[in-house]
This record gives structure tokens, sequence and C-alpha cells, in this order.
């Protein structure tokens, strides 16, 4: 078994200015090719403070990764820090300041001296090559172990992660696989209950994990082969899917905007949210059923879309009836075979409030939520919502009786 640890370096990530998805990244890319990762840790950019996690880390896990601090300022510290815990002196390396000095030329500059810090390398490295950036990673044997330092551009770092460490790295001969099935309607303790005795497995290990669409159900299992695995794997995820199949919307990189597209079946969609800032259309805006959409909370532009002054007087904006009508207007008014809606309140006695309505032409749907949050939440909450109402509905009525 190969233990990994992760290292970012970076004082905009340990005060929250930042967040760390190259973290996120490589947790998902060591899992997949059967890597065991124990610790992640985030540190400001303080030389000692990097070294001593890079000391314990060799401790006690076959594979560290640092990532970010490799620029050329004086606060990108992972270099030296590297350096100092293999008790190493960097040095430039001719053919790293010509690439750089280079790079420079191309653009019709001069590469700036504090720039050569980032031609260092030291005898236990190997320069990893940068073809978007001017940070070149570093490839460290110590002994059995391995250190990789990363640049912390995502754009820069995934590429250089896929094309020049994986083909390095000693990786384990198991192979794992894995399904996520996406669910949504039921409560995280609801579905492991439900699960029961299939959590407490090892392999197949079966998982739950919260997401802003539903709760993820994740089945993994490792063997000799990918097949093996494959096969491993199978019953239990097979008892999975009947288990939730009243609550599973998709599997993998399905999204709940897609669930909902299928769900539509050549019909079209049309959207008008108020309220929620064009949260639900920035989730439909690749789906090929999304037609037209309108976002406003201004009073007189709503009523021609459908809201009628009595419903509006009477009950307000944040309202079951006022998305009824809503709905039914984004069929009407935009030209769609099937109108969504969305009204909801951020700020003052209605924040939290949210309806929804489905309208087919044929029957409503509605669904509400009552769940204090800011803003964001609301507005995230809000869209989840509308398509999670849209894929209920619209599955149900694809049924036969």
């Amino acid at each position: 078994m190969l233990l990994a640890e992760i290292i970012s370096v970076g004082t905009e990530l340990l005060f929250g200015e930042i967040v760390d998805s190259n973290a996120a990244f490589l947790a998902r890319e060591l899992g997949a090719r059967g890597l065991t990762l124990h610790r992640k840790t985030v540190l400001g950019d303080n030389l000692e403070r990097v070294k001593e996690a890079i000391t314990l880390a060799l401790s006690r896990a076959d594979l560290v990764i640092l990532g970010g601090g490799l620029g050329p300022t004086d606060d990108d510290l992972t270099r030296e820090a590297i350096a100092a815990a293999l008790n190493e002196t960097p040095a430039e390396d001719p053919a790293l300041i010509a690439w750089l000095e280079g790079l420079y030329a191309a653009r019709g500059r001069v590469m700036p001296q504090i720039n050569r810090k980032q031609a260092w390398l030291i005898p236990s490295a190997e320069a990893l090559p940068n073809p978007v950036g001017t940070a070149p990673g570093w490839y460290v044997r110590v002994g059995d172990k391995v250190i990789v330092a990363l640049p912390g551009p995502p754009r820069e770092m995934q590429p250089m992660w896929r094309e020049q460490v994986l083909p390095r790295l000693p990786l384990p001969q198991r192979a794992l696989h894995a399904t996520t099935v996406h669910t949504q309607g039921i409560g995280e303790s609801n579905l492991a209950e439900l699960l029961g005795d299939l959590t407490r497995q090892a392999n197949p290990s079966v998982a739950t994990y919260a997401r802003k669409t539903g709760v993820d159900v994740r089945v993994a299992a490792s063997a000799e082969t990918p097949e093996a695995a494959r096969e491993l794997a199978g019953p239990v995820l097979a008892q999975v899917r009947t288990l939730l199949a009243r609550w599973t919307w998709g599997e993998d990189g399905d999204t709940l905007a897609g669930a909902v597209t299928r769900a539509l079946s050549g019909r079209t969609l049309g959207v008008i949210e108020a309220g929620s800032a064009g949260a639900l259309c920035t989730l439909l805006a690749d789906e090929p059923s999304f037609l037209d959409a309108a976002v406003t909370q201004d009073h007189r532009r709503l009523i021609t879309l459908g809201l009628t002054p009595v419903t509006l007087h009477a009950q307000g904006l944040v309202s079951e009836q006022a998305a009824r009508e809503l709905a039914a207007g984004a069929r009407e008014h935009l030209g769609a075979q099937v109108g969504l809606a969305v009204v909801t309140g951020t700020q003052g006695e209605r924040a939290g409030q949210t309806f929804v309505a489905l309208d087919t032409g044929e029957a409503q749907h509605t669904a509400a939520l009552d769940w204090p949050g800011n803003a964001e939440q609301t507005r995230e909450r809000a869209a989840v919502l509308a398509l999670a109402l849209a894929y209920r509905s619209l599955r149900v009525q694809a049924v036969p009786a």
C-alpha cells in the first residue's frame, strides 16, 4: 500500500482567500489510482514550518506532494524548504535558465533576475516541464520515497500532474473501480440507515457524501485488475441501485440539470426566476432543452409574464400561487413546452423562503422550502429545489399508469 500526503503551501490558502481546489483534485487522482491519502495539510509561506512538515511527512508517507510556493518572489519558499529538509544546496540549472530566458525573449521581454530562482535544482531533484507557466515542478527521489512539487495555479498544476508526474510514479499494481450514485429527496442519515451494513464493509466500500444537489453514494472496490475490481463491486452496486431507485437521478458525471433534460424527452423548457438571480439558469445553461428565460424581480415585468396583480397584492411575490402563475407564464410567454418558475426571498421577513412550480400544460407541480441562510445559499437551494421538482415530476409523469 502506497501512502501519500499533500502539503498545500500559501498564506492565501491558509486564510481562506483562495479555495484549495488543487488538494481536492489530487485527492481524487490518488484515490482513482489506488494510492492511500492519509493527510492533507495547509501551511502559510513560512520556511521553517514547511520544512518541518516535509520532514514529518517523509517519516510516515511514501509520496509527499507539495502544491504552490514555486513562484519567483521571496515568499515562494517550497524549493528552499525541500532543500533544507533534505540538507541539499540548490543551484541554477543552465538548461532551465535558457528555457526561462527563451520564454521571455519569445514575448519580446527580458527575463527579470528575480525569476532565476525558478531555475534552481537540488542534486536529487528532476525538473518537471511547465508548458503554460514559468514555474517548473520538482520530482525528488529520497531513497524509495518521492517528493513532488507542483505549481499553484490549477491550469499549470493539473497538466503537470497528468503528463509529467503520473508516468514517473511507482503506482501500485492494484486497480480501483468506483461508481458514484446521485440521489435527491432523502437525507444522509436516512440514506445511511437504509443502506445498513453495506456502509460498514471494507472492500467493496460504500460511503455517503452530502452535496448541494443531494446525497452521493460511492461504491468502490480494489483488486488486482480493473476487470476484477469492477466484478467485485458489481453485486454491491446492484444492491445500492435497487435500494435507492426511488431517489436516484444519475451516476458519476451526470448532472441534475442533465437528468431534467432527459426527463423532458425532447420538450423545451422555459424558466422564470424572481429572487434567485439566475442561479437556476446557470445550472441549465448548457442543456439543449433550455429554450428561454426571464430573470427579474421587477413587478411590472413579472405581471407581463403571467403574475396577476391580485396574487401579488394578496399573497406577495414569494408565494406558491405566484410560482404557479409564473410557471404557466413561462410556457405562454417564453414559448416553451414546459415552464419552470422560482420565487425566493433573500432578505427581510421572507428570507430563506422559496416556492417553485412546474407547468407541463397538462398538470402543475409545486414545492416549497423555508431554510434560513445567506443570499447565496438561498439562491443555490432554490435552484436545486427547482431542478429536483422538475426531475421528480417529469419522471413520474413519464411512467406508464
